[in-house]
């Protein structure tokens, strides 16, 4: 069995008491120009993990507005985009060399 590592994301609040979320974005696209413009967008609210994916901690505001955003740039006929908005206290199992995500008292690797 290969090493790897787990961590647990538990739910967490900001300053202002608003509830915080681990976020899961993965996708497909099959421009290249829109590929790199969704990455870039995802870039300003988290960070890669892997090549098509993302991991962000926001809250709800911020999580409608990235919602907005990708509704926006999508063509349904030919991209792929799934994202989850992960609740409760959310375990990640991780294997291989992954940056280091810390957001206040949440770290997600």
């Amino acid at each position: 069995m290969g090493k790897y590592e787990t961590f647990h994301v538990n739910d967490c609040f900001d300053h202002d008491n608003a509830m915080k979320y681990l976020v899961l974005v993965i996708y497909d696209i099959s421009s290249n120009r829109k590929r790199a413009k969704l990455a870039k967008l995802l870039e300003s609210f988290g960070f890669r993990v892997q090549k098509s994916a993302f991991e962000a901690v926001m809250t709800t505001p911020q999580y409608n507005k990235l919602i907005k955003r990708i509704d926006r740039l999508i063509d349904e006929e030919n991209d792929y985009v799934r994202v989850y908005r992960l609740t409760g206290n959310v375990e990640i199992s991780t294997w291989g060399k992954i940056q280091n995500i810390i957001e206040e008292n949440v770290m997600i690797f």
